[in-house]
């Protein structure tokens, strides 16, 4: 594992990706991650929210492109609506490789013809909504391979990484009802069999990286399509050990003047209980306002619990929390959503466990088909993990978070499946 020097300052990452000076740790990831693709190995990297997925790809892309071996591509579908938009923006991320931006320009030169010489001087932005104009419900898939072709045809291999590509599948899949059809199932698998058979055909060239916020797995079993996700080795990016949380908040203190023991810093990670990096730093932010707040720069146990208690779960606290829950309502439609908040409640409401007899009454409730899709997601999206005979919460915050906005809600949630399994 890769240690920081003593010595070593940290600043705050915020809530965006980082790379750079600000990349913490993962060196061990980083090289795993380098050496799938180096060995050509289409991957999917998994993880719960705010793991730094997107931050650990972008920063393997930055180290490439310094080391100048390969070409990279990163592109980012979480505002793609369907196919045709994929397609454009990929086609629109290739112009920073010159070769590919070359042929990808042939492709949709009758769109791009107005701008003439302007063409390598407009934004990003004007220059995807040409693209997306050329390319229909009829042209996408032939447009697509061209594009993966001029990708293939690069001098060196080139690293396509795909951002938030769940989300889209999702977005397809469901639409704004969040309902699967027969209609959209077809759409989506097309999708999902082009990226599949561009992404074999090409593979001695192109190595595609795939992330994301949600789970692509879960998304593709409630439509019966896993198989078309099968040229992707998953890759599992796991929390932060305690120690190199302790490492990043003594690193981040250092940095701010802030003095924060090994013991206070391990009382941080004790309250987190899953050491997410996002939660660790966001922690470490409020201990520093509170700090400043009172002219002090020394950290106490009493500052933790303090500020855990009072800003972190708080409804200010809550609104990293609040993406939990909108990715679960995206996820799931309206009604499934209601059955996930209701096993959620009953997991943090309840002696902190959601015992197998409790999963039951929630079966006959509900199908225990339903029961079973919900719980898969909670446990592979990280909400939940198996514990003993039941099921328990992963993250001590978000268990916490959990409990403080929706524990008042439990007595209700019993009597009412209670009275549901006595008539």
């Amino acid at each position: 594992m890769y240690t920081v020097g003593m010595h070593q300052k940290l600043t705050k990452a915020g809530s965006n990706w980082v790379d750079g000076d600000r990349f913490f740790d993962r060196e061990d990831e980083i090289e795993a991650l380098r050496g799938r693709v180096q060995e050509g190995h289409h991957t999917l990297v998994t993880a719960q929210r705010r793991m730094g997925k997107t931050s650990l790809v972008r920063e393997l892309l930055r180290r490439l492109d310094e080391e100048g071996e390969v070409a990279t591509v990163f592109v980012d579908l979480e505002a793609a609506q369907d196919a045709a938009d994929a397609i454009a923006e990929i086609a629109v991320q290739s112009k920073r490789i010159g070769s590919v931006w070359d042929r990808t320009q042939s492709i949709f030169a009758n769109w791009l013809r107005d701008l003439g010489s302007r063409v390598d001087e407009v934004s990003v932005s004007e220059l995807r909504v040409k693209l997306r104009a050329s390319i229909d419900a009829g042209s996408w898939q032939l447009q697509g391979e061209q594009v993966f072709e001029a990708l293939a045809s690069h001098e060196k291999p080139v690293v396509l990484a795909i951002d938030e590509l769940p989300i889209l599948i999702n977005r397809m899949l469901k639409g704004p009802d969040y309902r699967i059809t027969p209609e959209r199932q077809t759409a989506t698998e097309q999708f999902l069999s082009w990226l599949r058979k561009n992404g074999q055909l090409h593979s001695q060239n192109v190595t595609i990286i795939v992330s994301g916020s949600i789970g692509l797995e879960p998304v593709l079993h409630q439509a019966g399509l896993s198989s078309q996700a099968n040229i992707f080795a998953p890759f599992q990016l796991r929390p932060w050990s305690r120690e190199t949380s302790i490492e990043c908040l003594q690193a981040l203190a250092r940095n701010y003047d802030v003095q924060l023991s090994e013991d206070v810093a391990a009382a941080m990670c004790d309250r987190l209980r899953c050491c997410v990096p996002h939660h660790v730093q966001q922690f470490f932010d409020l201990v520093h306002q509170h700090l400043r707040s009172e002219s002090r720069n020394t950290a106490t146990l009493d500052d933790v619990a303090h500020v855990y208690e009072r800003d972190l779960l708080s409804v200010r606290g809550q609104i990293d929390q609040e993406h939990y829950q909108e990715r679960l309502r995206t996820m799931l439609g309206i009604d499934l959503y209601r059955l996930a908040l209701e096993l959620l409640t009953d997991a943090a409401a309840r002696d902190r466990m959601l015992d197998e007899q409790s999963v039951a009454l929630y079966r006959e409730e509900w199908t225990g088909e339903q029961v079973q899709d919900v719980l898969y997601l909670l446990e592979h999206d990280g909400y939940l993990e198996r514990y003993g005979q039941g099921y328990r919460f992963v993250s001590g915050l978000l268990e916490d978070w959990w409990r403080a906005r929706y524990g008042y809600t439990y007595p209700q949630i019993a009597k009412q499946r209670l009275r549901g399994n006595s008539q």
